[in-house]
């Protein structure tokens, strides 16, 4: 499989021996590949691109006769891309937040919007946990220093008998969550969203009523949100002056949920024990307050990138594209779950 920054054209621009000129186009703007796309390719134009999410005039010229659009969240798929391509049926996320997608301009425009919701579910728990057991032992910190020469042997932190606040009790927040009480934690979720009668799910031991209140009581707080009008900077001050003193804050949802200099004041002064964050405001970032806190562990947005998820959702995405384009009803359309009209 591709990496994440490999630029890779599969099929080139013409159709092969069963595919007519006429045959629609999948056009693939970012670094989506798998199995499932090599099949496809055999029965459609597929034109694959990885940065042609980069260059605006390229991706408009690119759409005009596509009749599937690929992405990750980089594209921004607003309605002028849209109304740009007349023939468009399907826009096929390759992951879960939708914040690039205007989803209400593909909507009123009949284009299907799908998105395999929980297929890198495990994925991203799993990369949390790995965030919190680096905070709690000092992964990074220990690797450096004994690279250097030093054999400093510090105290730990085990998390098992502590507290992991779950904000968001979707498909992530599930799975992280059955991941921490395995490792003997006491999990509280939150979710604004759901109705209070709603059964609590596998490995939540208790919901909170208020977000005060599971801040207050959580060692270990990860954030599993889209990024909304409501949730965009929620890591304020505020929030972060509510978290235990000494506890963890974990962002693998979308970057523009923190105040990153309300972060960084709160790692510098030392009331926050530490932060894990695969996603930032700006990405790539600049170099600033957080890169050089010793107490902050960062990775490049790649906290669902498994070889695993990846072959799930290009799997999905390739099987609803194929559906769509045959006039079929998609499975994993959101939104207003339209079948194909134009």
């Amino acid at each position: 499989m591709p990496s994440a920054n490999q630029d890779e054209t599969a099929s080139q621009d013409q159709p092969g021996p069963h595919r007519p000129d006429t045959d629609p186009a999948v056009v693939i703007s970012e670094d989506v590949w798998g199995d499932a796309f090599e099949e496809l390719s055999a029965r459609h134009t597929v034109r694959r691109q990885a940065e042609l999410w980069s260059d605006r005039d390229q991706l408009v010229n690119a759409v005009r006769s596509a009749s599937a659009l690929v992405v990750r969240n980089r594209t921004s798929v607003d309605r002028s891309l849209l109304e740009a391509a007349p023939q468009l049926k399907i826009v096929a996320r390759a992951g879960v937040g939708l914040d690039n997608i205007d989803l209400r301009a593909a909507d009123e425009l009949g284009v299907v919007v799908v998105a395999p919701l929980g297929a890198n579910a495990q994925s991203v728990a799993e990369h949390t946990l790995a965030f919190a057991l680096a905070l709690a032992k000092d992964v990074v910190g220990n690797d450096a220093r004994v690279r250097s020469g030093v054999w400093d042997r510090r105290y730990g932190t085990e998390l098992a008998g502590k507290t992991w606040g779950v904000v968001g009790l979707g498909a992530t927040g599930r799975a992280l969550s059955a991941l921490a009480s395995a490792l003997g934690m006491r999990v509280v979720g939150y979710d604004p969203v759901l109705a209070p009668e709603t059964p609590l799910s596998e490995g939540v031991d208790a919901r909170a009523t208020s977000l005060v209140e599971l801040l207050s009581s959580a060692d270990v707080v990860s954030l599993h949100l889209p990024l909304t009008p409501d949730t965009e900077r929620m890591v304020d001050s505020g929030f972060l002056a509510d978290m235990k003193s000494g506890s963890y804050l974990i962002n693998v949802s979308r970057g523009g949920l923190i105040d990153e200099d309300a972060l960084a004041d709160s790692l510098e002064s030392g009331r926050l024990g530490g932060a894990g964050l695969d996603v930032r405001a700006s990405e790539p970032p600049t170099a600033g307050r957080l890169e050089a806190c010793d107490r902050v562990v960062l990775s490049p947005h790649v906290a669902g990138l498994t070889n695993e998820s990846q072959e799930a959702i290009s799997t999905a995405l390739a099987s609803d594209i194929e559906a769509v384009l045959d006039g079929l009803p998609a499975s994993h359309a959101v939104g207003a779950h339209r079948q194909p009209v134009r």
